[in-house]
């Protein structure tokens, strides 16, 4: 069973924001192929159970907000006894161009909060990541930047983003070489 996650906080406040790309990327996956996702309060997330050419995976968005994400994600793993290279983490990416995706098989935390949380809970940082870049502003805060709402012409350019993504997380479930998912979707 693979587990594919998207990080991201809960609430009205934060919907659009940069910093909840992985929850976006989650949420066209769900609207290309009609999935529903259900809070689910033992595992901190909302999830759905799906299956792709017969292959099983969770979907998970932790409700936990972004620092504390590995405490819904260790929850999932241990119930489902999910393997770790059988996880695949969606995520902003600050030191990227925006809507440059990074596929990466395993790495540091770079900075970012929910990754470092999710290492700290699975105790390694060998699962698999993809890392949409949000950019990085000169003018404006880190923290404020990673909080600020897409524009318009924004979250159009990052409906390409999303068909590309959404083809991955297939070939993902469908057991794909990760090193040809690495290859083929990083641009």
């Amino acid at each position: 069973m693979k587990l594919i996650v998207g990080l991201g906080n809960p609430g009205k406040d934060y919907e659009n924001t940069r910093h909840n790309m992985g929850w976006m990327a989650i949420d066209s996956y769900c609207k290309e192929y009609g999935i529903e996702m259900h809070l689910e309060p033992k595992f901190q997330g909302l999830m759905a159970q799906i299956k792709v050419n017969g292959e099983k995976a969770i979907l998970l968005k932790p409700v936990t907000y972004m620092n504390l994400s590995g405490e819904s994600v260790i929850k999932v793993v241990n119930f489902y006894k999910i393997d770790i290279n059988d996880i695949l983490v969606f995520s902003d990416d600050l030191d990227s161009p925006f809507g440059r995706v990074r596929v990466r098989s395993k790495g540091s935390d770079g900075g970012h909060n929910g990754h470092k949380n999710i290492t700290a809970h699975l105790g390694s940082n060998e699962y698999k990541r993809v890392k949409i870049g949000i950019d990085r502003s000169e003018n404006i805060s880190v923290i404020d930047w990673v909080l600020k709402k897409y524009t318009k012409d924004e979250l159009e350019k990052l409906t390409s983003v999303f068909e590309k993504t959404n083809e991955l997380i297939n070939e993902f479930i469908n057991g794909t070489d990760f090193d040809k998912i690495k290859s083929k979707y990083s641009m």
